[in-house]
């Protein structure tokens, strides 16, 4: 039986919402105030599931507050709704199209419902986003300082350049004590940095952008990271297999820390060297490498949350 989807396309000031496809609709603001109408009209017309597109963090006051008022509730890929809308032939985009097809979307695909990030949680991704945004920063000004004569304009630099190091010690030292609060968190601290080249940076990232770490298999974590390959055959055709989608930040570290953990391992530095003669190109490599490291990371982390389990 198809359950009564309600289809919210979220923006920083509306949500408008569509039951299904061509049911009702209703446009209400993104605060407080509006989502507790949101819910009403949900109610009323017996949505079993409410399917949000994801916007960039405007989605998080709607999801939370909804399950809150305890209705279940599913984030969803924007481009993969739109690749919905022109496969059904809407080519124009307005927010109340948008929400239909959010809902049908959710009729077709039935996503999970999610449950929200507990504080802790929310509070080291917002933390270990704030590191990386500033460590991005404190990168373009070293570069653009090797560039500068000026007295004034590298006194400008390194003023700014003081700022950012401080900052970056506070917010590691926060990180780290989050970590250390949580005994899963420390628990798999520990087992990830017995890989060699596994370090602060590396571990907070998993634990901010990759909360499912050790309850998924192997494939399903390729696939989050995006650097599963996928296929792209047709009849005799055999096209290349390629990665694209997931998580850019995790597949991004994971990329930098892999050929690190290759320097210090006998079997990751095997592997590269097999591929390597194999005629595999450097991306290959560098993607393969990736996918093992995170392999052995998932490996490690469903082996802590079994004992803990056991322990419990």
């Amino acid at each position: 039986m198809t359950k009564i989807i309600c289809g919210v396309d979220v923006s920083k000031d509306h949500l408008d919402a569509s039951i299904g496809l061509a049911g009702a609709q209703v446009r209400v603001a993104n605060a407080a105030e509006g989502i507790a109408e949101l819910i009403v009209f949900c109610r009323h017309h017996d949505a079993e599931l409410v399917v949000l597109e994801a916007t960039g963090g405007y989605e998080r006051l709607t999801f939370s507050l909804l399950w809150e008022a305890g209705m279940a509730c599913a984030v969803v890929n924007p481009r993969q709704v739109r690749r919905l809308a022109e496969a059904m032939g809407f080519l124009e985009k307005t927010d109340r199209i948008d929400a239909a097809v959010i809902a049908r979307y959710g009729e077709v695909c039935q996503p999970e419902p999610r449950t929200p990030a507990d504080a802790n949680q929310d509070r080291l991704r917002a933390l270990v986003t704030r590191l990386r945004q500033i460590t991005v920063i404190k990168t373009t000004q070293t570069n653009q300082r090797r560039l500068v004569r000026d007295p004034s304009a590298l006194a400008s630099i390194d003023e700014i350049l003081s700022v950012i190091k401080r900052q970056v010690r506070t917010l590691s030292a926060e990180i780290a004590a989050l970590i250390g609060d949580d005994p899963l968190w420390q628990a798999l601290d520990q087992a990830f940095r017995e890989i060699k080249g596994v370090a602060d940076h590396t571990v907070a990232t998993l634990m901010a952008e990759f909360a499912e770490i050790g309850t998924i298999s192997n494939k399903a974590a390729g696939k989050l990271a995006g650097l599963a390959p996928m296929a792209k055959d047709s009849r005799k055709h055999s096209g290349k297999r390629r990665v694209h989608g997931g998580r850019r930040s995790l597949r991004a570290i994971l990329f930098v820390v892999a050929d690190v953990v290759r320097r210090h391992n006998p079997d990751f530095a095997d592997f590269h060297r097999r591929l390597s003669q194999a005629g595999k190109s450097k991306k290959e490599i560098r993607v393969a490498l990736a996918r093992k490291l995170l392999v052995r990371l998932n490996a490690k982390a469903r082996d802590v949350r079994a004992t803990i389990t056991m322990t419990a």
